[in-house]
């Protein structure tokens, strides 16, 4: 069999999972291939970039002003990635993300509806069945139902994927979108976690076979670590609490840690991995703020090194950060919300979304002895 995999990223938490699958299929003898847009240069005849960077700035910039995205991506570079599948000849055409801007999606499904190759589509948000956003759970919209900009006002059309357009343009691309992605006949879609796939049954893109396969890690590199950590930020004696996000924002809990960390005594020390300089400035004194890391051996230290893991993302579809957490042998107290539960698994300590307070009690509770010793790694 030969498979294709195409992502809008070649990085991040999505452009892992494609080339942690690619290496999986190549070891088990599958003639697998990648492709991706923004990212890394291409290493060998089995990995393809779409466009250059100058795609990404130019529709990224032309999204920004008519909030349009991969519908008015690059023809050329797309129709370069069309000319590359058909030399390639896959059996099976694999799609992740595609809001990345430079993938042009009209030419794109254009060739998907008439390849006969086989389609699978994994849903790592919900940007497939919405006219702008990736989740709508944060600010309690349900107008991808019916039509995003059908009945009111987009509430985050100033949100990242940002755009001046306006509500006009989130409709027209509720509408393009529901008429590309159900031109193909039967496209399997796969989802990470049960909430998402629900989610898909109830949106346009139900006449498609759903099914839900877990993400997986990669546990030769996410297990207990041992490292100096404790000593090399003078963390020694201290109750780590550690959250990791990339980029961090309200939605993820950035201010619901820092809320955090005025109900936890001197004991204690918030760790939170993956800030933008500007957050990292603005931080209390008792969160330990770092940038993004791309080494995964220093998250796997950082995770053993950790005494809890929070997660107070308030939209996540199944969160790696947290299985990476658990593989490392961490406790994980989270967020009681979309998918969350399913990634933490039966041992995490779950709460209602936003109670911080609850957060802080079920963190003191990991303390049984005022003299018990805390992580060590």
């Amino acid at each position: 069999m030969k498979i294709v995999q195409i992502n809008a990223y070649g990085y991040g938490s999505t452009g892992t999972l494609m080339r942690q699958a690619h290496q999986r299929y190549l070891n088990d003898g599958v003639d697998s291939y990648i492709a991706w847009s923004r990212g890394p240069k291409p290493q060998g005849e089995r990995e393809y970039q779409i466009g250059s960077i100058l795609d990404v700035y130019v529709h990224a910039g032309l999204h920004r002003l008519l909030g349009l995205g991969g519908l008015i991506g690059s023809k050329r570079a797309t129709e370069d990635l069309v000319r590359w599948l058909k030399e390639v000849d896959p059996d099976v055409i694999h799609l992740h993300n595609l809001h990345g801007y430079t993938i042009n999606l009209p030419v794109l499904f254009d060739y998907l509806a008439c390849c006969g190759k086989e389609i699978r589509w994994t849903l790592h948000d919900c940007w497939a069945f919405t006219g702008h956003c990736g989740y709508f759970t944060y600010v309690g919209c349900s107008q991808w139902q019916t039509g995003c900009g059908c009945s009111g006002r987009c509430p985050q059309a100033h949100l990242d994927p940002k755009t001046i357009a306006g509500t006009c343009a989130v409709k027209y691309s509720w509408m393009k979108k529901n008429e590309l992605f159900n031109s193909i006949d039967q496209i399997k879609i796969i989802t990470p976690s049960r909430w998402l796939a629900k989610l898909v049954n109830n949106s346009y893109l139900n006449k498609h076979q759903v099914d839900v396969v877990r993400n997986v890690i990669d546990q030769t590199v996410f297990y207990p670590t041992s490292s100096d950590l404790r000593n090399r930020y003078d963390l020694t004696g201290k109750f780590i609490i550690l959250g990791v996000a990339a980029p961090w924002s309200a939605r993820k809990g950035l201010g619901d840690f820092i809320n955090l960390s005025h109900l936890l005594d001197e004991r204690f020390k918030i760790v939170l991995i993956g800030l933008n300089e500007r957050q990292r400035k603005s931080l209390p004194e008792s969160i330990l703020g770092l940038g993004r890391t791309n080494s995964q051996r220093e998250l796997a230290e950082w995770y053993t090194v950790a005494d809890v893991f929070a997660h107070l993302s308030y939209e996540d579809n199944y969160p790696t950060v947290v299985l990476e957490a658990r593989a490392c042998g961490t406790p994980v107290v989270a967020y009681d919300a979309c998918g969350t539960p399913e990634a933490a698994g039966t041992g995490a300590t779950l709460v209602a979304p936003g109670d911080v307070a609850a957060v802080s009690s079920a963190i003191k509770g990991y303390i049984k002895d005022e003299n018990e010793q805390f992580n060590q790694y």
